[in-house]
């Protein structure tokens, strides 16, 4: 089946980088124009592109929506955009600032109230993704360091019928290694519910991005591969989309 490629670009202070496993101390810094990066995903083809604001998501609230905005504007590409969202009106901000999406993590699992009732609001419909970062299987929150001792697939079942825009599954200990990514826990993740499904975290080759075609997973989030040269964009693009 079909796979979404949405290449990604985490934000700290202005710069493209990488952390490895969520470590801030394990930084990897590229040196890329954000914008010209985001310019150069739609010239390869790409239709989404996906964007974390690493101090937001340090801070609790979003940090960098000027230069979001100026990437989105500057691409003309669909973009998620997730990192310290914890208020409706960071959602909201974000959503004016051109965002086709707007991804909720560690407030979903805190406030699960807040979330539900922000996800049934019309205003929001299809317009949220959940995130669910785990570790065997089990959702951890506050970048990481904390378990919510739930399962990711049961809240998958849980969230079955609501008009979310997808669930960004992240495996943990997979992010920002590209040693391949969690198949099986994202096949379990993608049949427990209705909602689409995007992986995250160890996309390393192109032969990941084809296992993942074999699984019911809507698409699949490519970052730290592309700026090292391990993948390449065009050629992602093409294996997503399946055998000619």
């Amino acid at each position: 089946m079909s796979l979404v490629i949405l290449p990604s670009v985490d934000l700290r202070a202005g710069r493209v980088v990488r952390l490895k496993q969520g470590d801030y101390a394990r930084q990897l810094n590229y040196d890329v124009d954000p914008i010209q990066t985001a310019r150069s995903f739609a010239d390869a083809g790409a239709e989404w592109m996906h964007i974390v604001d690493l101090d937001g998501a340090k801070d609790g609230r979003p940090a960098q929506t000027d230069l979001i905005s100026c990437m989105i504007a500057a691409s003309g590409l669909n973009v998620q955009v997730g990192g310290g969202i914890r208020e409706t009106q960071h959602i909201q901000t974000l959503l004016a600032a051109g965002a086709a999406r707007v991804v909720v993590g560690t407030k979903a699992l805190e406030d699960w109230t807040w979330f539900e009732n922000l996800a049934h609001d019309p205003a929001f419909a299809y317009k949220l993704v959940l995130a669910l970062d785990a570790k065997d299987g089990v959702v951890a929150t506050r970048g990481w360091t904390q378990s919510s001792g739930k399962l990711a697939v049961h809240l998958a079942r849980q969230v079955t019928d609501w008009p979310l825009a997808a669930i960004l599954y992240t495996d943990v200990a997979k992010d920002g290694m590209m040693s391949g990514p969690n198949i099986e826990q994202t096949r379990k993740l993608a049949v427990a519910g209705k909602v689409p499904v995007i992986a995250s975290g160890g996309v390393g080759s192109i032969d990941h991005i084809r296992k993942l075609t074999q699984i019911p997973a809507w698409g699949v989030i490519v970052g730290r591969s592309l700026y090292e040269g391990a993948v390449d964009l065009r050629q992602a693009l093409a294996a997503g989309a399946g055998p000619v």
